[in-house]
């Protein structure tokens, strides 16, 4: 083999191992989040984290509350903590376990379809308003329609679409509405985990689903934007919101701002990686969450322990 021959099966032994080696150099970063970030987080966060930041951020996903109850019991240690609305980011704060947590993004209540639906085009219609279009909730009231969601015991999200239906009784004057859409508050026939919920609809096993606006999008899933006095989206109805409640387990709930926290954990591992994480969702990774459909948390402040 001649010397060019050589050197250049050197250079591409380099460019070959160069990959392996970055990989190897980045830092390991565990960060739990919301179930309804999923598809952001796994993809672009998780790619300009590693670019940005040089961190390999490993990501558990699940409903906020059980992650905080998690978290709070000692059960997994993660650096970072995204969960949606105060509540699940309060019970950390208040158990010491973070002492501040940055508002990232804001998103809404929508009703999410199935393209292989046979409610469909009726969804569709409603969607664009179209005249003599059937309303939404009255789609979701028929007997054979399956509507999915997340269980209100250890998800906000399955709380905010009964929440959402309460407001909408008296929104729509449709006394009952969420007791015909919902059937029983903890009804296993429509509960599912929140990660599943747009794939199972993807799939066409739902015809119909509660979803934050940030998740059909990556799913390629249609969707029916809901009025903003009842989508829990719009924090200047805050109090408006916060007539409506809800009792479970012996604890009542309100409704809370559908923003998203960031807080970095003590007993962090990579505290300053952590931290450098938390100022870059709030920053420059902000170009990520608009083409994922989030809204900035415009309005929303720090949260202190």
């Amino acid at each position: 083999m001649n010397r060019r021959a050589l050197l250049a099966g050197a250079g591409a032994s380099l460019v070959l191992a160069t990959p392996l080696a970055r990989a190897q150099d980045l830092t390991p970063l565990d960060v739990a989040y919301a179930g309804s970030m999923g598809s952001m987080m796994e993809g672009p966060i998780k790619d300009g984290a590693a670019m940005a930041l040089l961190v390999a951020m490993h990501g558990r996903a699940q409903g906020s509350d059980a992650l905080a109850n998690l978290i709070v019991g000692g059960s997994i240690s993660p650096d970072v903590f995204v969960p949606v609305t105060p509540g699940p980011m309060l019970t950390v704060l208040k158990a010491g376990k973070a002492h501040q947590a940055t508002p990232v993004a804001r998103t809404e209540m929508v009703i999410a379809y199935s393209p292989k639906s046979k409610y469909a085009q009726q969804f569709a219609d409603a969607a664009a308003a179209k005249r003599g279009a059937m309303p939404w909730w009255q789609i979701l009231e028929q007997s054979d329609l399956r509507f999915g969601r997340t269980d209100p015991v250890v998800d906000p999200q399955g709380r905010n679409i009964i929440f959402t239906l309460q407001l909408a009784q008296t929104y729509y004057q449709q006394p009952g509405l969420a007791q015909k859409i919902l059937g029983e508050t903890i009804n296993q026939a429509q509960i599912f985990s929140e990660p599943t919920v747009q794939a199972r609809l993807q799939s066409g096993e739902l015809d119909a689903a509660s979803a934050y606006k940030i998740q059909p999008g990556p799913f390629n899933l249609p969707y029916v934007q809901l009025p903003p006095a009842i989508n829990l989206g719009d924090d200047a109805l805050r109090e408006q919101y916060a007539k409506t409640s809800l009792d479970l387990n012996g604890k009542t709930y309100h409704p809370e701002s559908l923003v998203y926290y960031a807080a970095v954990l003590e007993g962090s591992t990579h505290k300053d990686k952590a931290v450098a994480f938390v100022d870059w969702l709030a920053g420059s990774a902000q170009e990520i969450f608009r083409k994922y459909f989030y809204d900035p948390p415009s309005g929303a402040s720090a949260l202190h322990a």
